[in-house]
């Protein structure tokens, strides 16, 4: 699925699935453009894709801040060209309980999973809507699906699937497309930094998951650059679950009932 001769904007994308996803797009030939919060990571990552021949620029700044989405958009503009594909990948998590989340959480976890997207999509949009074209990709979560904890986190993903499906059914007659994807757990950063707090917890999380093991980025990277290419382009609206399963079904809780309820029908 060649991407070239488009231009990519990326939130989020120094660490984790965010990396993962500038990767694959410019291997496949796009220029990037993508921000972070944290300058070593966008030095890091965008350097080593200049090394490797590709077209990558980076920029420091919160999603979260319109002024900092200005400036991403500035960049990719005079250096790129106009972009004609948009992931919303940043996101802001706080772990605690509607009780006890702080009203600043809160609101933090809503700006920079939402509000973010909110304000990339909205600067995006007119030069996507005048070109006649373009595709938007935002990264959900399963915890849109359910209670997965983090609330605020959840309701800010669930926001995300009602903004993403507002865009398309819109902007579809101007051409644009707006899909999301929904990962389940992912081997990143903050899943290792459990690991290390908790020896074996990623082999406890994996047993959920009816494939045997939690996602890599590049899982999560290879959904977001179908969606993105002409290869998708009639899906719009829709929703791509890359959770290994999960969602579909609990088969160790299944099996535990059906052990302790000596019921031997499957």
């Amino acid at each position: 699925m060649p991407l070239t001769g488009h231009v990519a904007v990326v939130t989020g994308g120094g660490a984790g699935i965010g990396h993962a996803i500038v990767t694959l797009l410019a291997s496949r030939g796009a220029s990037v453009a993508f921000t972070d919060l944290v300058p070593e990571r966008c030095a890091a990552v965008a350097d080593a894709h200049v090394q490797a021949g590709r077209n990558v620029l980076a920029i420091t700044g919160d999603a979260g801040k319109e002024v900092d989405v200005e400036a991403l958009f500035t960049l990719a503009e005079q250096q790129l060209g106009v972009p004609d594909i948009i992931i919303c990948n940043a996101f802001s998590c706080a772990s605690e309980g509607v009780m006890s989340v702080s009203l600043e959480d809160w609101e933090a976890d809503l700006r920079g999973t939402l509000t973010s997207a909110f304000l990339t999509c909205r600067r995006a949009l007119p030069g996507m809507v005048q070109r006649g074209n373009g595709s938007i990709v935002t990264i959900g979560s399963i915890n849109s699906t359910g209670h997965y904890g983090g609330d605020a986190y959840s309701a800010a993903k669930a926001g995300l699937i009602s903004l993403t499906r507002s865009m398309a059914v819109r902007y579809g007659p101007r051409g644009i497309r707006a899909n999301a994807v929904i990962p389940g757990s992912v081997r990143t950063d903050i899943q290792l930094r459990r690991e290390q707090l908790e020896p074996g917890f990623l082999t406890r999380l994996a047993r959920w998951y009816p494939l045997g093991r939690i996602g890599e980025a590049e899982d999560i990277a290879n959904a977001v650059g179908f969606l993105a290419s002409a290869e998708a382009a009639w899906i719009t609206g829709s929703t791509l679950t890359v959770d290994g399963g999960l969602t579909a079904g609990n088969q160790v809780m299944t099996d535990e009932l059906v052990v302790e309820s000596g019921d031997e029908l499957r």
